[in-house]
């Protein structure tokens, strides 16, 4: 697959990927933030702004780019607490 090659598909990349990792600071799961990113995919196919082809390889992209663990850092900047609070020690 190429990458993308639009300029407002590629910046609707970057807003899901940062949106995205805002998330996973508050400690959402991967499948929470899947449903987060099949609602903005649909909600970008429902306007028709991007041309069909590169709405295709944004949602190919992103479907790759959520189910790789290395694409986000932990709350803390450490990938052990990606998706789970850790206890706090008193």
């Amino acid at each position: 697959m190429k990458s993308l090659e639009d300029p407002d598909a590629i910046r609707h990349f970057q807003s899901l990927c940062d949106a995205c990792q805002e998330l996973t600071t508050r400690y959402h799961s991967p499948s929470e933030l899947r449903l987060y990113a099949d609602g903005y995919l649909h909600a970008l196919r429902k306007t028709g702004s991007l041309d069909p082809r590169q709405q295709d390889r944004l949602e190919q992209l992103i479907d790759r780019w959520i189910l790789d663990p290395s694409s986000f850092i932990g709350p803390d900047g450490d990938v052990s607490t990606l998706y789970s609070r850790q206890p706090q020690r008193y």
